[in-house]
């Protein structure tokens, strides 16, 4: 074989390769809505899962990260840097995160963590068949929604008036909003939906709240308002406002009480399905993990500051007690 021929072939062998072939490690590209600090156990928990198939961070794979601190509209533009970097995975945490991470490329394989139903938000084909590129782990916790208007009301029989707190950027907002709506009228009571995206937005949420005289308060699942559980926890205490949250980290925050998917086992199995994609899986192939587990936790602390008496039945109930 001559040397035209030789180097012919080694630049299409070379072509073949894998993205991460070229590098002396693979790069994981994990592209979030929040912040480092807020999703910071999340972030962990995804690195155990990829530890479990063998890959730890520093060591045998490399993590570039890039948060978008509750600004939606800068997803575009990070996700096109990992495309640049050329990753060999996306990790897109939340729906917004991988729909910027769907639009900016075809080739690079993603998994995502979501609460929303990716095949309606066009993500995946299916679940059990995702195609293309795309695959994850999903709760479909927007199916949670009238559980929470629900549970709420039990620990608050005799509010006649609450309301529903969502972000309006992000691609979740109005099926949060219909689906409690629906189940309000099905339970007589009287829902106010507000909308807010930064933080002087929570304070002007709140104020009409207050003048609003809502007796009670659903948080939409959304990262900006997980980054922001802190001051949403002081604020509703604040008010002597009982609040429901779809994820854990809020009554440990100060949050009076929250029902929803075990996010940090979400992350956990995204972690487990990128290793599989560096080991040579096809995201095609691996079929969208829908978990099922739900965790009701209050904090009753701030249930006593309220002075608020949970009832009996929803204890019963509680995964976590919060003292």
């Amino acid at each position: 074989m001559n040397r035209r021929k030789l180097l012919t072939v080694l630049a299409g062998a070379s072509a073949l390769r894998p993205h991460f072939c070229r590098a002396e490690m693979p790069t994981v590209g994990f592209l979030s809505g929040a912040g480092a600090e807020a999703w910071a156990a999340y972030a962990a928990a995804f690195r155990k899962g990829l530890a479990e198939t063998g890959f730890d961070e520093g060591r045998n794979v490399a993590i570039e990260y890039r948060w978008a601190d509750g600004r939606y509209d800068r997803l575009p533009a990070l996700a096109a840097e990992l495309v640049a970097r050329r990753v060999s995975v996306i990790a897109a945490a939340t729906a917004a995160a991988a729909l910027a991470a769907k639009r900016a490329t075809a080739a690079i394989p993603i998994v995502f963590m979501t609460i929303n139903d990716p095949v309606a938000l066009g993500l995946v084909r299916s679940l059990g068949r995702p195609g293309a590129n795309i695959t994850g782990v999903t709760h479909l916790s927007l199916e949670m929604e009238p559980k929470l208007l629900e549970m709420l009301h039990q620990a608050v029989p005799d509010a006649a008036v609450m309301a529903l707190l969502v972000n309006p950027t992000g691609p979740n907002a109005k099926v949060q909003s219909s689906e409690i709506e629906a189940a309000a009228q099905t339970m007589g009571i009287r829902v106010h939906v507000l909308s807010a995206s930064t933080a002087s937005d929570l304070d002007a949420a709140f104020a009409k709240f207050a003048e609003l005289r809502v007796r009670g308060l659903v948080i939409g699942g959304d990262p900006f308002f997980g980054s922001a559980r802190r001051r949403l926890a002081e604020l509703a205490l604040r008010d002597g406002l009982p609040s429901i949250y779809q994820a854990r980290m809020y009554p440990t925050v100060g949050g009076l009480m929250s029902y929803g998917g075990d996010a940090l086992a979400d992350y956990r199995l995204a972690g487990t399905y990128a290793g599989r994609i560096l080991k040579g899986e096809r995201p095609a192939d691996l079929p969208v993990q829908q978990t099922t587990k739900i965790e009701l936790v209050i904090n009753l602390k701030t249930a006593r500051a309220l002075d608020l008496a949970v009832p009996q039945s929803i204890l019963a109930r509680a995964d976590e007690v919060i003292e």
